[in-house]
C-alpha cells in the first residue's frame, strides 16, 4: 500500500516530458510505438493548455489525460484515431468547436487501484461545463475482445459486459463513469490486436450545454414561482374582480416573479349576479368574461414583466362548454390550455365537454406544462409532457373538500417525482353563499420537488398556509433537474420499461 501524502492534479508542461515519456513506456507495454514525441506534446501544449493535465502522487508523476476540442460533425461517423488527430498534429483541434475529444489517458501501473482515473475523467468533465460544449468523446479500447471474437459480435461482447457476464477492465471503467457506447468504430487504432481492430465510441453528454443563440434572449434556470391563494368573496363586477387580480400580480411581481399561477375558476363570484338562473345557464353567462379577461391579464404580462398563468375559466366553442385557461407570457404572446377530464359533477351540473389539446410551452424560463385540478390525478399526461421536456408543471385547481384537495396534492406530489419535475399548484379558499354549486372551498398551495439528495426529503419546496387568503412565493434550480436525471439516486425516466410499455399522445 502506497503512503499518500500528497495528491496533485495540474497541468501539463513541457518541463514534465522526461516523466511522461517514462510513464508512457512503463504503460504501454503493448504499444510501444505509441510514446508521444516531444514535438507533439508541445503542439497540444500550445494548442489547448486547459486540455493537458497530469496528476502526481507525492510528486511523483502518476498519469495524464491529453484531449482536443473538435467540431464534431465534420468527422465521419467511423472515423479513425488518425483522422481525429490530424494525422497525430492535432490540427482538427478548434477553440470554435463542441466536443471535448479524449486523446489519451492513462495511470501508471504503480498508482492503478487508487481511483485516480477517475479524478482525470471528473476534470473532462468539468472542463466541459465550463467550456460550454456538447460533451466528452474519445475511441475506447476493448482490450478482452479478442478472447471472444469468434463466437461474439462486437454489439454483443458489449452487451455482455454491461450485464457483468464478461470482465473488461477498460470498458467496465468507462461504463461506470457514466460514459455510453455510441457506436463501434472498426480500425480506430492501428495494431490494437487485443480488440481485434474494433474500439468502441464512448460518449458523455454534458446536460448543462446551452446552444448559442442568435436572439439576445436569456432561459433563466433559477427561477422565481408566485401562487396566487385567491379569497372567493362578492365583486360587484368584472372590473371590481380584476383589480384585486392585478393587486396580487402586483405584490408577486414586486418580489421579482417569473410566474403568477391563478386558481381553477377563480372568476366564479360574478355568478352571483346570474344566481336565479340554472347551474348550466349561470356557467354559460360566466364564459362572457373570459375574452375579456385573457386580454386584460396579458396586457398585464406585459406591464408587470411577468408570465401569467390564468387559472382556468368556462369558454364556449361552437357552442360546446369548456373548463379552459391561458398562458399569458411577459413577451405578449398567449396560448391556450384546457381541461382534458372534466369531473363529474362538471358534466351533470355544467354540461362541461372535455378538451382535446395536451401540449407544453416554451417560456423564458424554460418548458412547462399546465394540467388543471382533475387533470392532474391521470399520470399519463404529465409522463407525455415530460418526455416533451417539461420542467415545472403548473396545476391551477379547485376543490370544495379536503377529500378533493388530498386527491390533487397527493396526485401533485407523485407528478413531480414520476416526471422529475417541480408540481406547482393553486387554489381558492372562502364560500361563496349566493353562487350555487360553488358554496365552499377548501385550499393549500404548494410546491413540490422530486425526492433526492438536492431537494427538500418530504417533497416539498413551499407551502401556504391552509384555507387562508395569500400569496406563496418559492425559487426552483432547473439545473438540479438535469443532474437528478442523469446522476440521481433513482432515475424514473431513463430506468421506464420502453420495451414492454409506451406512451402515445393521438392528437
Amino acid at each position: 500500500m502506497i503512503e499518500i501524502e500528497n495528491i496533485e492534479l495540474t497541468y501539463l508542461s513541457l518541463d514534465d516530458y522526461d516523466e511522461l515519456k517514462k510513464a508512457m513506456i512503463q504503460s504501454y507495454t503493448n504499444f510501444p510505438d505509441s510514446v508521444w514525441g516531444k514535438p507533439q506534446i508541445k503542439a497540444l501544449i500550445d494548442r489547448f493548455q486547459e486540455g493537458q493535465v497530469v496528476i502526481k502522487v507525492n510528486n511523483k508523476f502518476a498519469g495524464c489525460a491529453l484531449s482536443i476540442i473538435v467540431d464534431y460533425d465534420s468527422f465521419d461517423d467511423q472515423h479513425t484515431y488518425e483522422d481525429i488527430t490530424g494525422n497525430y498534429t492535432f490540427s482538427t483541434h478548434s477553440d470554435s468547436g463542441d466536443v471535448l475529444y479524449g486523446i489519451d489517458v492513462f495511470i501508471t501501473p504503480e498508482f492503478r487501484g487508487l481511483r485516480l482515473g477517475r479524478r482525470l475523467y471528473d476534470y473532462r468533465k468539468d472542463l466541459c461545463e465550463r467550456l460550454n460544449l456538447k460533451g466528452v468523446a474519445f475511441g475506447g479500447r476493448i482490450p478482452n475482445y479478442h478472447k471472444y471474437q469468434n463466437e461474439l459480435t462486437p454489439k454483443e461482447y458489449i452487451e455482455k459486459v454491461k450485464k457483468k457476464e464478461i470482465n473488461d477492465p477498460v470498458l467496465n471503467f468507462q461504463l461506470s463513469n457514466d460514459f455510453h457506447p455510441a457506436k463501434i468504430l472498426k480500425s480506430y487504432l492501428k495494431g490494437d490486436a487485443a480488440s481485434n481492430d474494433y474500439a468502441v465510441l464512448l460518449e458523455w453528454d454534458n446536460i448543462y450545454y446551452e446552444k448559442q443563440k442568435k436572439k439576445a434572449a436569456i432561459i433563466k434556470k433559477v427561477v422565481r414561482l408566485g401562487l396566487i391563494q385567491w379569497q372567493m368573496r362578492p365583486y360587484k363586477d368584472l372590473d371590481e374582480l380584476m383589480q384585486h387580480a392585478e393587486y396580487f400580480i402586483d405584490a408577486v411581481s414586486g418580489y421579482r416573479s417569473d410566474f403568477a399561477l391563478f386558481p381553477e375558476f377563480f372568476n366564479a363570484p360574478l355568478m352571483a349576479e346570474d344566481n336565479h338562473l340554472s347551474e348550466s345557464e349561470a356557467i354559460r353567462a360566466l364564459a362572457k368574461h373570459t375574452s375579456t379577461i385573457v386580454q386584460k391579464f396579458s396586457s398585464l404580462a406585459i406591464s408587470y414583466n411577468i408570465n401569467i398563468i390564468t387559472g382556468s375559466m368556462p369558454e364556449i366553442h361552437d357552442d360546446m362548454l369548456y373548463n379552459a385557461g391561458y398562458l399569458c407570457r411577459r413577451d405578449g404572446s398567449v396560448e391556450r390550455y384546457e381541461k382534458l377530464h372534466v369531473t363529474p359533477d362538471e358534466k351533470s351540473v355544467w354540461g362541461m365537454q372535455g378538451g382535446t389539446v395536451l401540449q407544453s410551452f416554451d417560456t423564458d424560463c424554460g418548458k412547462i406544462g399546465v394540467l388543471i385540478c382533475y387533470d392532474v390525478e391521470f399520470p399519463e399526461l404529465s409522463r407525455i409532457l415530460a418526455e416533451e421536456g417539461m420542467d415545472i408543471l403548473f396545476v391551477p385547481f379547485l376543490t370544495d373538500t379536503q377529500n378533493g384537495y388530498s386527491r390533487v396534492r397527493n396526485c401533485a406530489m407523485a407528478r413531480a417525482i414520476e416526471n422529475e419535475c417541480y408540481v406547482a399548484i393553486a387554489g381558492s379558499v372562502g364560500n361563496l353563499p349566493k353562487v350555487h354549486n360553488m358554496d365552499i372551498q377548501y385550499a393549500q398551495s404548494m410546491v413540490f420537488t422530486p425526492c433526492d439528495f438536492a431537494f427538500p426529503a418530504s417533497g416539498i419546496k413551499a407551502e401556504a398556509t391552509p384555507n387562508t387568503e395569500m400569496i406563496l412565493i418559492a425559487d426552483v434550480d432547473i439545473d438540479l433537474l438535469r443532474h437528478l436525471n442523469q446522476f440521481g439516486s433513482v432515475r424514473n425516466l431513463k430506468d421506464r420499461r420502453k420495451d414492454v410499455f409506451e406512451l402515445i399522445k393521438k392528437i
